[in-house]
């Protein structure tokens, strides 16, 4: 006999049980944050029923057995009947309606039919193309926008004949507005709780909505019944066709409804299909290069036919694997036809609901294994796709009622990415973008921004004649032809490209672009490397700075190392003149200065001139700032002088190189764009009196923002306000002092608007950055006083180390040298500008998906330089922070390993940390006993922890505790400065051998390991694993050596173990 086991369910309230838990504009995140604490099943309770959510394969199978479970509209669909009726999408069983509609306009979507609809496609998909060129490579473009322009204008054409000129008009039609209002508001209706007494001015404008919809889509109908044509469209097939069961036509009030259902369905799947879609390669930049290659091998560069579309395997995958992750329609429902047992255990009701989370049961490790998550275009080509387990994959729906458009959607999706890959390059406006969903019937990126740069240097006017499949006349492409290396009125022409997560090399190419005019360089694009992704100029220098992050290119560099990386042929970069600077940090030995090496070798192994030596910088021992601007000075502008003969103007420079400022009264104020604003809710003192202060701070997110264990929080500080007040005296400045900035077009710093001199201070720039030696030169020049002029000389020269050391910054220097009259316009261009930083989250959206935690140490201590007391910028900002205070905040996703097993059921985790080094740990197990919480069994957890001492500085004690307690976690730790109540174990590295029996055993049933702390305790853990390791081998009879369990190791990162290394 069966056991029949409860189906878990969050706790509700009387009458509206869980209703008020689902965000109505976030309800595909509620869904989520269920399936992740409840598992593969739960039941939410609502005023008129309750639903079963089904979250894995299994149950999904079994839920798209058509003899045990059938769809009947309820819910969103219940109120989108109410303006379609009976249409195919929201029929119900035994309608007759539906069964004659599905009947007749089958054939109209057979597969001669969608080809004869090519053209009509490409009319519009090639209007969307010459949009994008006409924006030009610098403007955002609101990809959902466009691709929603796209598909209801290809809809409209190809189904009724009708233009509604989406590309054409800057305001949309009626009926697209009125489309837009009815689905929101139908998707909000299910979750009223009140009266209807108090929703009825959105009831006045929701039936106003439906009025519009269906008398624009009579008045369609009436004209072709009054104008007659041979189109083989679908409103002719539904006009002409008859039911070969009934031999009935469609009623005219069917036509209607099926008319809208097309545009509702078809225009909301599509565009949100292929707007995912595009963030998907973007984001993965192997899978963009290889459809690239594929439209460039089968198309080249001619018109696109119809018979192109089924010789691209490789975009059908791409479009299938990003169904599979972000399927636009992520759940459905079926109602199940009889008490049943789901998985042979679940009960379920006779007519109670059941809904299939796709946005789950698509990432079942069962299925797609560990990389589930991961976008990976292979496992959905043709073979692999093809032996995929039945209902595995879902996105169009289940049985007689999937979705019946799919070969049109299909048709359409392909052939849009060909033409846009075919001829443009794309690169997301914001290389830090984390996937935000916005959602109405269907969800959607939300504020998703792309770029596109027409490729082949193509004007917009050439690629008209391009896809009209004329003639292209090249004689205005820039890129092909040789003026680029002719000088003009402003100088000769350079290009500068970065790549850079932190913000640290845009600076450094920003700086460089403002001393070009100096040399006698035009500067004609700074910009991120994946602008230059298949198009690097020729016949101009092209100077490229980057970095390397775990041997991988920064997100905005990651597109054109795929490209440079897979060239084939070895002469594609003759005539491109280069240069690189490389910024790394030596904690990542294995793969130090990986990009820019790998850049700097790939560009000359490609047929590039190299015109200056690479030049390289350790941001963990030396002053990036510092060692770029000596490469500048003694390698790069030297180098060009020889090639180009340019002037070389370092003596005018030094005093030259600055902004223009004139101080005002009136007040305004700015806003940075990179990150939102969001408020603290609480925030705590976590150590004891005399110790080094550690604090825990609670934070609203900004709306829309997400984020998971383990991720980070960008925070854009401001400047201590001891340190601001220290300008403004040293300036003379009043404290309501306006400035205006100028005389400089590449500058962070916002130009031409009043600003308060505070502000600037206080926000857009860095003053505690140590002063470089061109800085300190400059400062030298400007002295009145000789021995002044000596001293700073010695600075720069001899005596720099200790400006290192120390990080003497330039304040401090014009503190300490009073003859120094350094104009306010110099001093704002020496500093670059203000950088986010990045804290370890430390909490899980399962206890607040709005709510992050931090846990960070307030850095305070005398200053090294003798001037006051060195306080952390971002640290004291945090610190200072009280409740309600805004702040400026964004999400940003930790490496893909150092997030839970997608199996904590089945994969035992090991979690490494020293001090504030436990901050994303405290999320896990924050998670781990959400989970618990609510009646899942876990695998162990394991945390090893150091700190000072027990009761001091003993971070989450109690919560700790606690979490022990039911099982999420076992703690063990050490005591630096009291080892006697920790078994002698002084580091956290000491805790390895003392446990190792307990550690072993987890790590041989695939326990997945952690490590976050300081770089010193990072190295003592893995000195230590290592030791732990040969002593297995040895004792398994095993010989090894250190080398070999070093490689071993090595090669087991981000695979078996992450680690989250600070200073």
């Amino acid at each position: 006999m069966a056991t029949v086991t409860p189906i878990p369910s969050p706790p509700g309230l009387p009458i509206v049980g869980n209703a008020i838990q689902i965000d109505p504009v976030a309800q595909r995140r509620s869904f989520s944050d269920f399936a992740d604490k409840y598992g593969e099943i739960y039941r939410l309770h609502f005023p008129s029923q309750t639903v079963v959510f089904a979250n894995s394969y299994r149950l999904i199978n079994e839920l798209c057995d058509e003899k045990r479970f059938t769809k009947i509209p309820n819910g969103v669909l219940e109120e989108i009947r109410n303006g379609v009726h009976d249409g195919l999408f929201t029929a119900k069983p035994g309608e007759e309606a539906w069964g004659i509609a599905h009947r007749v306009l089958m054939p109209a979507f057979g597969p001669l039919s969608i080809r004869g609809m090519f053209e009509e496609m490409h009319d519009i998909a090639t209007q969307m193309a010459l949009k994008f060129a006409r924006y030009g490579p610098s403007t955002p473009i609101p990809a959902s926008d466009d691709f929603t322009r796209l598909a209801l204008d290809t809809l409209a054409l190809c189904s009724m004949g009708f233009r509604f000129n989406s590309f054409y008009a800057k305001e949309l039609h009626p009926m697209i507005e009125a489309m837009g209002g009815f689905l929101v508001e139908s998707g909000k209706r299910p979750s009223r709780v009140l009266p209807s007494f108090f929703y009825r001015t959105d009831d006045a404008k929701y039936w106003q909505d439906i009025e519009v919809l269906r008398n624009t889509a009579q008045e369609v109908l009436e004209a072709r019944k009054k104008h007659p044509d041979d189109r083989k469209d679908l409103l002719n097939a539904m006009l002409n066709g008859v039911d070969p069961k009934t031999g009935k036509h469609m009623s005219d009030s069917s036509i209607i409804d099926n008319l809208i259902t097309f545009l509702i369905a078809g225009h909301e799947t599509t565009s949100g299909t292929l707007s995912f879609a595009f963030y998907r390669l973007l984001k993965n930049p192997d899978a963009y290069q290889k459809l690239q290659n594929e439209v460039d091998e089968v198309i080249g560069k001619g018109p696109i036919t119809v018979d192109h579309l089924s010789k691209l395997p490789y975009i059908t995958a791409v479009l299938r694997e990003t169904l599979r992750l972000d399927s636009p329609i992520s759940v459905f429902g079926v109602t199940s036809l009889e008490d049943q047992l789901l998985a042979g255990k679940y009960p379920i009701a006779k007519d109670e609901t059941c809904a299939l989370f796709l946005a789950r049961a698509h990432v079942d490790p069962a299925v797609w294994g560990e990389d589930a998550n991961d976008f990976k275009p292979e496992r959905m080509l043709d073979e692999p796709f093809n032996k995929l387990p039945k209902n595995a994959w879902k996105p169009f729906g289940n049985g007689v009622r999937a979705c019946i458009g799919r070969p049109f959607a299909m048709q359409e999706a392909i052939l849009a990415m060909a033409i846009l890959f075919q001829n443009f390059n794309f690169v997301m406006d914001d290389p830090t973008y984390s996937l935000a969903i916005k959602q109405t019937l269907t969800i959607k990126p939300d504020n998703f921004l792309m770029r596109a740069i027409i490729r082949d240097g193509l004007s917009p006017t050439q690629l008209e004649h391009r896809l009209a499949g004329r003639g292209i006349s090249r004689e205005v492409s820039k890129l092909s032809t040789s003026e680029a290396s002719s000088p003009t009125e402003k100088g000769r022409k350079i290009t500068i490209l970065y790549g850079s997560n932190s913000g640290t090399c845009e600076s450094l190419a920003q700086r460089l672009a403002s001393d070009a005019s100096h040399h006698g360089y035009s500067v004609d694009k700074v910009d991120c490397l994946d602008t230059a992704n298949g198009a690097l100029p020729k016949n101009q220098p092209v100077i490229v700075i980057t970095a390397s992050y775990e041997g991988e290119p920064p997100d905005n560099a990651a597109l054109f190392c795929s490209w440079l990386t897979s060239l084939k042929d070895k002469t594609t970069l003759n005539g491109v003149d280069y240069a690189v600077f490389g910024v790394g940090h030596h904690d990542w030995a294995q793969t130090f200065h990986r990009v820019p090496k790998l850049v700097n070798a790939k560009l000359e192994e490609n047929g590039a001139t190299k015109i200056a030596d690479m030049g390289l910088s350790d941001a963990g021992s030396t002053d990036t700032f510092t060692d770029f601007e000596t490469w500048e000075d003694n390698v790069l502008w030297p180098a060009l002088f020889e090639k180009y003969g340019t002037t070389n103007s370092k003596a005018e420079e030094t005093q030259s190189t600055g902004l223009s400022v004139e101080i005002t009264n009136p007040r305004t104020s700015t806003l940075r764009q990179d990150v939102m604003e969001a408020f603290v809710v609480n925030t705590r003192k976590l150590t004891a009196d005399g110790e080094p202060v550690k604090k825990h701070i609670e934070i609203a997110l900004p709306s829309g923002q997400t984020y998971r264990s383990g991720d980070y929080l960008a925070v854009l500080p401001i400047n201590p306000k001891a340190v601001v007040q220290r300008v403004m005296r040293r300036f003379r400045l009043a404290w309501d002092a306006h400035i205006t900035i100028g005389g400089a077009a590449n500058t962070a710093l916002p130009t031409k608007t009043s600003i308060p001199a505070q502000s600037v201070f206080n926000a857009y720039v860095e003053l505690a950055q140590p002063a470089t030696k061109r800085n300190i030169l400059a400062l030298a020049e400007i002295a009145s006083d000789q021995a002044d002029k000596d001293a700073l000389k010695k600075y720069a020269n001899e005596q720099y180390p200790e400006v290192l050391e120390k990080r003497i910054s330039v304040l401090d220097l014009l503190e300490k040298f009073s003859t120094v009259e350094l104009p306010l316009g110099m001093f704002l261009a020496m500093l670059p500008p203000m950088r986010v930083r990045q804290y370890s989250i430390s909490s899980s959206p399962l206890w607040n998906p709005s709510h992050v935690t931090l846990t960070f140490a307030v850095l305070e201590a005398p200053s090294k330089s003798g001037q006051g007391t060195h306080v952390g910028v971002a640290s004291s900002y945090l610190d200072s922070l009280e409740v309600g205070d805004k702040l400026h905040v964004a999400v940003r996703q930790s490496h893909a390993a150092f997030h839970l097993p997608q199996t904590p059921e089945n994969t035992p985790v090991i979690c490494m940390a020293a001090g504030t080094g436990i901050s994303p740990f405290r999320g896990f197990i924050q998670e781990r006993a959400e989970m618990i919480a609510a009646g899942r069994k876990l695998a162990p957890a394991l945390l090893l922890i150091g700190c000072r001492r027990p009761g001091r500085d003993d971070l989450y004690t109690e919560e700790l505790a606690e979490w022990e307690k039911i099982g999420a976690v076992t703690v063990k730790r050490a005591f630096s400065r009291d080892t006697d109540k920790s078994k002698g174990a002084k580091y956290v590295q000491d805790l390895i051998p003392l446990y190792k029996d307990e550690i072993i055993p987890l790590w041989e049933h695939n326990a997945r390991l952690y490590i976050c702390g300081s770089r010193a305790s990072g190295e003592g853990i893995r000195a230590e694993v290592i030791k732990l390791i040969m002593g297995m081998e040895t004792k398994d009879g095993v010989e090894t050596t250190e080398e070999k369990a070093k490689d071993w190791w090595e090669g087991l990162r981000n695979v078996r173990y992450a680690t989250d290394v600070f200073d």
